[in-house]
């Protein structure tokens, strides 16, 4: 008798166990969404993303035991492949119209702001406060570009460990929130000396979330707010070159490692050109273009925030405190001091960026 119908094979097993993973993890951002639209969540500015983490976080670190094994492909793939999907899909949301608005005072400031807050940054992490290269790249990335979804996207360049994202989110975290409530007070107070577009610029230009940028601004008026989230999409849309740029540098930094080796076994990891870099310009173009219809664009919006949801859930999933708490500390110590940077040398470039083009 044939026993092929009762019995699966090994492929099938893993097949159905990741399967399930992804709706585990599914459900669980399910929850996180929920979650993060409650008034008291949703006022601080802070996106299910973030909320995924730390709930990921605190299920891997207490009750991940629970989990059966066969699931961990599923987590692993939300927290891998359909990040870079998501990622890819986050272009939707920025245009080259929007980017047009705010013209080359715009564009000059998110590119010297975000090319010297990733310099320094990395400098910062890997040489004085001695972190590991890619917590110190992703701490960078975060401050510098467009917080978490800048880290997921290095993340993914990298391919590094959950624990060093987590870290880079924290950070983007606590001082993006920070920004919501100190940025409004020193405009206020007369500090910044910027008109509106200038106040749009430099919100847009250093702070770190889309949705922070918006909370921030909107205390000052709605041009400035106007101002501020197209500043901050131009910012996502330097995620392409920068990407191709650290993509070359990784390959080039494994070859040169590997030529200090000797034997096959210590062959480079071949480091592709960013797939989903390329996929991230290609949603920009369309949306652009206007390929797909306003309702279309608005539901994909909506189902890649819960697909990037997913990945930082499953992310956080896959961190281990105690792994985090060795770099925490020194990673923190960055994070202040890039933040520094940001408000000093963001508004002295926007000050610069302004008399040049007055």
């Amino acid at each position: 008798m044939s026993h092929t119908s009762t019995l699966s094979t090994p492929s099938q097993r893993v097949s159905h166990g990741q399967l399930n993973g992804i709706l585990f993890v599914g459900l669980f951002a399910a929850a996180v969404t929920r979650l993060a639209a409650l008034p008291a969540i949703a006022g601080l500015g802070i996106s299910p993303l973030i909320v995924g983490i730390v709930a990921g976080a605190l299920y891997g670190n207490t009750l991940r035991a629970g989990l059966p094994a066969h699931w961990a492909a599923g987590v692993n793939f939300s927290a891998r492949k359909l990040l870079r999907i998501a990622v890819a899909f986050f272009g939707l949301r920025v245009s080259l119209q929007e980017i047009a608005q705010v013209g080359l005072p715009g564009l000059t400031v998110s590119v010297l702001v975000v090319i010297s807050t990733l310099l320094l940054g990395t400098w910062l992490g890997m040489k004085v406060m001695k972190l590991d290269r890619d917590t110190a790249i992703l701490n960078a990335a975060g401050s510098a570009i467009c917080g978490a979804a800048a880290v997921l996207a290095f993340e993914s360049t990298l391919q590094s460990k959950p624990e060093k994202s987590a870290v880079a989110v924290g950070s983007v975290v606590l001082f993006g929130t920070l920004s919501m409530f100190l940025y409004p007070l020193m405009y206020h107070a007369g500090w910044l000396h910027l008109d509106t577009l200038g106040a749009g610029l430099f919100f847009g230009g250093t702070i770190h979330e889309v949705a922070q940028v918006v909370g921030a601004a909107s205390n000052v008026s709605p041009e400035a707010t106007h101002i501020a989230t197209i500043g901050n999409m131009t910012r996502v849309m330097l995620l392409v070159p920068v990407l191709l740029a650290l993509g070359l540098w990784l390959a080039r930094q494994a070859r040169r490692d590997a030529g200090r080796r000797a034997g096959p076994a210590h062959a480079p990891r071949k480091l592709a050109v960013p797939w989903f870099a390329l996929g991230f310009l290609a949603c920009v173009l369309a949306n652009s273009l206007h390929v797909l219809p306003g309702m279309a664009t608005q539901a994909l919006n909506a189902v890649d925030t819960f697909a990037l949801t997913m990945a930082m859930t499953a992310l956080g999933i896959e961190t281990h405190i105690a792994q985090v708490r060795k770099a925490g500390p020194r990673a923190l110590a960055t994070g202040f001091i890039l933040y520094v940077w940001l408000i000093a040398g963001g508004l002295a470039i926007t000050w610069g960026v302004q008399r040049v083009f007055a």
